[in-house]
Order: structure tokens, then C-alpha cells, then sequence
């Protein structure tokens, strides 16, 4: 049975238990990161315990977790050595339901857990992702990693019901994320064009290590949004996230991106990533 960690313990996970009132259940409030597990280590923790940061003081939640040593525990307990650590912060549990948060604030309620996964021997990586574009309606501060997810599962069950892997919102015809990944393309000039991080986007610790590896493989970056027209012309397409890397996608809206099938830039910055992920 799988363990996992609540608010200072580790339990089996048959046993967590959270108030009704938690504000997270009530009102979203409530944060999150997620991180890759190679090797049995968690990895980028710097990049994701800043964004952490940030997540908090944008919805108003104090937390001062020792999350790496946490993490660590729980990724040893559970023998994980390949998937994702997960762990969530909320707004806590006041004596009952308010708008308003009580005075001092109730608590958060803090908990973390591991999913195993292959994230290297991923098949996904061999064939890509067939996605479609879907009108965004997130709210409109994405830059805070929250809990608020529900427009994302959503535009997943919609890509599912017809057929494909995942969505790309599109919002004022421009292009800004897929569901739980930033989205990327490699233009008709070889160019990696990536939306730039603002509140419209999240900015993704995978995001950040990928446009360096493409730095450093002497690639021309430029972070602006892009169109559907230039997403439907590009050469190639790659979305990245914590919890499957960097993962081609080949086809959008029944149209297939350059050739059809993983393009060999986004290989390399695949390849080098978990390269570098392995390296610590």
C-alpha cells in the first residue's frame, strides 16, 4: 500500500483524512507543485520550490514546509523510482464555510504523495501527441499554480470525446498552453517560439530547462504567442511539463505538424533534458 504524507505524518493512504470545510474543497484555494522522479530523486526542486512561492502569496496561503526532506522520505518509503511527487498546500480548514478567511487564518492543510510512471520509456515520445485547439476559459491568473483546474479537465474530457491525447487553448487567436503543459513550436525559419511567461501562462520548470537546452544547441528563442496559422506551418511542435518531460506532438485538429511524426529537434532537447535531469 502506497504512503503518503499529511500534515507532519506518514500514513498508508487508505488512512488521509480532510476536513469538509478545507478551503481548497470549498474555494480552490489551494496550490500545488509537481515533480519528476528519476533515479529515486526528485529533481529541479529550486525552480519549483520558487514557483511555490510565488503560487502561495498570490492566493494568500502561509506554509513554511521542509518539503525537500519530505519529499525525499516519501519518494524512499514508497521505493519510487521512476514517476512524478506531488504535493499540495490549501487555504486550511476553519470551524465552518465563510467567504473570508477566519482571523488568524485556520491552518493549511498540507499533503504529498507519488505516482509511479514512465517517463523514459514513455511510448508517447515515439509516436507524439495528437491534440486540438479549444477556446481558452481559464481564469486569468495561470501563472499561480492552483488547484483551480477544472476548465483543464474539462478541455481534457472534450479532446478524449473526440478522439485525440489533449488540447491547446486558444485565446484571441493566439495559442497559450495546452491543458497541463506549455506549448512550443519550431517555425518555418527553425525558430522555438514560446508564449512568453505572463499571467496567461504558466511558467513551467520543464519550460524554463528546455528553452536553455535550446540555447545552448544554438536555436534562435523568441517568447511571444504564436497563431494556429504558424502552429499549422511550423516544422515541429512540443509541449513540457513536470510530469511527462518533453513529449512531440504531431498532429492538431486532424493536421499533421511538419512531417507528421517526432521531429528531430525536439528529440535532441527530449533527450538532453533527461540527460540533465539524471545528472542532478
Amino acid at each position: 500500500m502506497r504512503t503518503v504524507w499529511l500534515n507532519g505524518e506518514f500514513i498508508p493512504e487508505t488512512e488521509a483524512r480532510i476536513s469538509i470545510f478545507d478551503r481548497a474543497l470549498l474555494f480552490g484555494q489551494g496550490v500545488y507543485e509537481v515533480s519528476p522522479v528519476l533515479d529515486g530523486h526528485f529533481c529541479n526542486w529550486p525552480h519549483h520550490a520558487a514557483r511555490l512561492e510565488r503560487s502561495k502569496a498570490a492566493t494568500r496561503i502561509a506554509d513554511d514546509t521542509d518539503w525537500p526532506s519530505v519529499l525525499a522520505e516519501l519518494i524512499a518509503r514508497n521505493d519510487l523510482v521512476e514517476g512524478r511527487v506531488y504535493l499540495q498546500i490549501t487555504g486550511g480548514a476553519p470551524d465552518d464555510r465563510d467567504f473570508l478567511s477566519t482571523v488568524p487564518a485556520a491552518p493549511p492543510n498540507r499533503f504529498a504523495f507519488t505516482q509511479a510512471a514512465r517517463l523514459i520509456d514513455n511510448p508517447v515520445a515515439e509516436k507524439g501527441l495528437r491534440v486540438m485547439l479549444h477556446p481558452e476559459g481559464r481564469w486569468a491568473v495561470r501563472s499561480a499554480k492552483t488547484t483551480q483546474l477544472l476548465y483543464s479537465v474539462l478541455a481534457k474530457e472534450a479532446a478524449r470525446e473526440a478522439g485525440v491525447d489533449d488540447a491547446w487553448f486558444v485565446q484571441d487567436g493566439l495559442i497559450t498552453e495546452q491543458t497541463s503543459a506549455n506549448a512550443h513550436i519550431i517555425d518555418a525559419r527553425g525558430v522555438l517560439v514560446s508564449h512568453p511567461v505572463d499571467h496567461g501562462v504558466l511558467p513551467g520548470v520543464t519550460r524554463i530547462c528546455a528553452l536553455q537546452i535550446a540555447r545552448d544547441m544554438g536555436l534562435a528563442i523568441e517568447e511571444r504567442p504564436f497563431s494556429p496559422d504558424e502552429l499549422f506551418a511550423a516544422r515541429e511542435a512540443f509541449v513540457s511539463a513536470a510530469g511527462s518531460l518533453v513529449l512531440p506532438v504531431v498532429e492538431v485538429d486532424g493536421r499533421p505538424i511538419g512531417g507528421g511524426a517526432p521531429g528531430q529537434i525536439t528529440a535532441e532537447i527530449r533527450s538532453r533534458y533527461i540527460a540533465l535531469l539524471r545528472a542532478g
